[in-house]
This record gives C-alpha cells, sequence and structure tokens, in this order.
C-alpha cells in the first residue's frame, strides 16, 4: 500500500520530533561542545562558542535540560561552580551528530 501525503501529518514523525528538539540557531553548537569536551562550565562554554549572550545560552541550556539531552550539575562549594554535560539519551544522538559532521567537510567549499 502506498503512503499518501494527505493521509498523513508531518507532526507525527520521528523526524519532526528530532528536528524540535535540536532546532536553534546554537543547540547543536552546545551538543558537539558538550560531546567534544565532556562536562563543561558555563562561562568556558560560552567563550567557545563565542558571539551567543549569557541569556541566548542560558535559554539553549535550559531547553536542553527539558528534553532530556544536557544534564546540569550544581556544585555547593566557594566559589559556586555549575557544569554541563550530556545525558545518555543526548549521547545516543552523537553518532548522528558526527554524520552530520562527516558530510559537512566532505561538502563544505574549500
Amino acid at each position: 500500500m502506498n503512503r499518501r501525503i494527505v493521509d498523513e501529518k508531518f507532526i507525527d514523525t520521528g523526524f519532526c520530533y528530532v528536528i524540535s528538539i535540536i532546532s536553534g540557531k546554537f543547540k547543536l553548537s552546545v551538543l558537539y561542545a558538550l560531546a567534544e569536551f565532556g562536562a563543561v562550565r558555563f562561562k568556558a562554554l560560552q567563550r567557545y562558542i563565542g558571539k551567543i549572550s549569557v541569556k541566548t545560552l542560558s535559554s539553549v541550556l535550559k531547553e536542553l535540560e527539558a528534553d532530556g539531552l544536557v544534564h546540569r550539575e550544581d556544585f555547593h562549594e566557594l566559589p559556586f561552580r555549575v557544569e554541563y554535560s550530556l545525558t545518555e539519551r543526548a549521547k545516543s544522538l552523537i553518532p548522528l551528530l558526527d554524520e552530520l559532521c562527516e558530510w559537512g567537510e566532505r561538502n563544505r567549499p574549500i
């Protein structure tokens, strides 16, 4: 039986779900950084990404945390510090992001 577009909705696809949790200007950048460097402090992440405001980075991290992709750990010591890392759920996404990186390396203009 052939699938017909008039019988289905994009919102019901796995692809739509993935796009909803990784879309945004800096979400993939944050995931990439955490995949490459492990647990990272907020300011280090901001410096690495560059040209991202404190407000924007904070918002992105909160969204990724709400979606179960980023873990925030508070260290109750002086000075107070917070580190962000990937959850196991996010780590299962990394091979797919690696494929995107490889595609980019093969196809970007030289």
